[in-house]
């Protein structure tokens, strides 16, 4: 009876080595699962979108700086002036900051000859548009000064940043571009599904459908400078045949170049990385976030109370067109309570360059009275040795 007993019990030691062995079996099993699981996902998946995988793709760029040569379109107007020396102001500030990849700065002036920035920012002087061409609308010379700045200039950089004069960078900007990818920014008033009609009298439908075309404009893109140069032409080309085009012009107006843009875009294959980060545009922007840059093109008017009055001059106003001579007045008023952070830094922003122009002017003055004082101390002096030795 003992002996049955005996036989019927395991020993300790057999159920810990059968433990063990059902432990790296059922291990085994498991890894060999997730490995086929893995294999028959990359097998399913033989090319990677970079703009859906964009976490790949940052982790991919980490490490290697890749610089955009940042440039502006400009005439030769005090209402350009001003704002193109805000703009610069604000580069040389973000142009070394942490995560910038900020490189060279153009100031493209397509008035046909030099103007008075010319040692202040560094220009490239280019012809406008033959008289008459631009039917009033001066911002049909934009896309042909890239295409004289293009071919003439000497561009380091690989990468270019396509931005306007009443941009201001509030951090310093990273390479948002990916690749064969330019970045852009998606504006809520283009929409090229809503016209396309007249979007297919110059993206004809063998070229694909309407939705391929972003809703951008050309302005604030980083593209490489290889994309940018086959484009260019394509968009000078769009935007003159729109504008001689009563429909079209009539239906994009103002904004008729920005649709230029981003036809020209679609029809060499070139699809953008859409940033809202890209930039805000007070007033609809209330607060900064993570953004890069401000676009002051809108008016901002508040009551004392700072209650938006849009399409109202309000009590408190902001608006560059206010403007059309000279830069805004150093005792710039800040915003009353309660309007959007957004308006409040802008305005801090024009205050700083105001006022650090100013302590520019006054230094060099200053420097000149110094000059002048030494100069007439020594002119004081030879008249004292003058006298004395006759």
């Amino acid at each position: 009876m003992n002996e049955r007993r005996s036989m019927g019990r395991a020993s300790p030691l057999f159920l810990v080595l059968l433990g063990l062995g059902i432990f790296f079996a059922t291990y085994n099993l498991v890894t060999l699962v997730i490995h086929h699981q893995r294999r028959e996902q990359r097998a399913e998946l033989p090319g990677v979108d970079p703009v859906t995988r964009m976490p790949d793709e940052l982790r991919r760029a980490e490490g290697s700086r890749r610089p955009f040569h940042v440039v502006v379109t400009a005439t030769d107007a005090a209402y350009s002036r001003w704002q193109c020396r805000v703009m610069y102001y604000w580069y040389k500030r973000m142009k070394d900051g942490e995560g910038s990849e900020m490189g060279g700065f153009t100031r493209v002036l397509h008035s046909g000859k030099p103007d008075s920035l010319m040692d202040e920012i560094p220009t490239f002087v280019v012809n406008p548009l033959p008289a008459g061409m631009d039917r009033g609308y001066v911002v049909l010379n934009r896309p042909w000064a890239f295409v004289q700045w293009l071919e003439k200039a000497t561009i380091e950089e690989e990468y270019i940043l396509m931005a306007e004069p009443d941009h201001v960078f509030v951090r310093p900007l990273p390479n948002l571009a990916r690749d064969d990818y330019p970045a852009g920014f998606p504006f809520f008033y283009i929409k090229p599904t809503e016209h396309s009609q007249i979007i297919r009298k110059f993206f004809p439908k063998e070229k694909g459908p309407v939705t391929n075309i972003d809703p951008i404009g050309n302005s604030p893109v980083i593209i490489k400078k290889s994309k940018l140069e086959k484009i260019a032409p394509t968009w000078m080309n769009i935007s003159l045949k729109m504008k001689e085009d009563p429909e079209t012009d009539k239906a994009f107006g103002w904004v008729l170049e920005m649709y230029a843009y981003a036809i020209a875009s679609a029809l060499h294959g070139v699809q953008h990385i859409l940033r809202k980060d890209f930039m805000i545009q007070p007033p609809w922007d209330l607060k900064l976030e993570n953004t890069f840059i401000i676009h002051f093109t809108y008016g901002c008017d508040y009551t004392l109370k700072g209650e938006l009055t849009y399409g109202k001059i309000g009590e408190w106003r902001f608006d560059k067109r206010s403007f059309l001579l000279g830069p805004p007045p150093r005792n710039l008023s800040l915003p009353p309570p309660g309007v959007p952070e957004s308006v409040v830094t802008l305005v801090k922003m024009l205050q700083q360059v105001q006022k650090d122009k100013l302590n520019t002017y006054r230094s060099q003055e200053h420097s000149k009275f110094y000059a002048w004082s030494i100069s007439c101390e020594l002119d004081m002096f030879l008249l004292f040795r003058i006298f004395t030795d006759y």
